[in-house]
């Protein structure tokens, strides 16, 4: 018996929330007294494929394939599914990521597993029971659901478990599954991504602002304190719909769900759209001048004022924190 983490890649790199996904795939082997094997498709380096035993991967199978360059939906679960079926694996962990979120339930179908998506921390488990607390509407709510098939499929929402390293090396094998023709009949031709920005599900602060910018011209003050925090950018829908900011920073139940540590809410009124999906975040804080704004019903902290006066407020005082440091 084993644990299967599947590890996904950007352009042959492994982000933060796949090593946090390893170490909570140790975790739960730990818990089940088994190992844990990773898999690995596509174009990775050697160097990186070895950060996944520092994080915890007894094994990792590499899948090295022309035709699986690319994201290809129905052929990596096709891939991960014949890894587990190899390795004898009974729990396949994965991130909750855009690409997760697909594969999740096609693995479960191949395998016959139980499914639990959007995870957020390790399942408790005993003899009889094996239960997963997990995000529910849009991460208005949490869920306990049981998983009582032979096997199970969990994946991890990002920032939902703590980094862990091991003292360890983890074995590289290649595995070169036999896919059928028919796992290609839908095909990722390109994928575009935003250059030099931080991947706003894997981002652990988001800066995101709305309407209450009143104009394009005015995001310069949003884009430098999210520089000065490391941070990402985000917007409302409003925005993105105006044209004011990319339809790529959009979050909410209809654009990106997020669940970043620090979520800013400026000049953003907090409609259930957009809540929905930026609920999971750790910590809210809201800047608006209406203090009947929705958004500050569920912020940790509020400031009731101009964003054109607060703002740079803020940004002076992080300046003069990182000055002091």
């Amino acid at each position: 018996m084993s644990v299967l983490i599947y590890t996904e890649n950007a352009e042959g790199r492994f982000k933060k929330s796949i090593f946090e996904t390893v170490s909570y795939a140790r975790a739960i082997a730990d818990l089940t007294n088994t190992s844990l094997v990773a898999i690995s498709i596509g174009d990775v380096s050697a160097d990186q494929l070895s950060l996944l035993g520092k994080y915890g991967a007894d094994k990792v199978l590499n899948v090295s394939n022309e035709k699986l360059k690319n994201f290809v939906n129905q052929a990596y679960a096709s891939v991960i599914a014949a890894a587990a079926d190899k390795e004898n694996a009974d729990i396949v962990v994965l991130s909750n990521s855009f690409s997760g979120r697909g594969l999740a339930p096609r693995i479960g179908v191949k395998l016959n597993a139980g499914v639990a998506d959007g995870a957020v921390s390790l399942p408790e488990i005993s003899e009889s029971k094996f239960t997963v607390k997990k995000t529910a509407f849009s991460g208005k709510a949490f869920a306990i659901v049981q998983l009582t098939s032979a096997k199970k499929v969990i994946a991890l929402t990002p920032n939902s478990y703590q980094l862990v390293e091991k003292a360890a090396a983890g074995k590289v094998e290649d595995f070169n599954p036999v896919n059928k023709e028919s796992d290609f009949r839908t095909m990722m031709k390109e994928i575009v991504r935003s250059a030099d920005k931080i991947s706003l599900p894997d981002a652990e602060i988001i800066v995101s602002a709305g309407r209450g910018l009143k104009g394009p011209e005015n995001w310069g003050m949003i884009e430098e304190l999210a520089d000065l925090l490391g941070a990402a950018t985000a917007c409302s829908k409003p925005v993105s719909d105006a044209g004011w900011r990319p339809h790529s920073e959009h979050v909410g139940q209809t654009g990106i769900a997020v669940s970043p540590n620090l979520y800013i809410a400026i000049g953003i009124s907090g409609a259930i759209q957009h809540l929905a999906g930026v609920s999971a975040s750790k910590v809210i804080v809201v800047i608006n001048k209406d203090p009947e704004a929705p958004f500050f019903k569920v912020a940790d902290y509020g400031i009731v004022g101009d964003a054109f006066e607060v703002v740079p407020k803020l940004i002076a005082a992080v300046k003069e924190y990182k000055t002091s440091a």
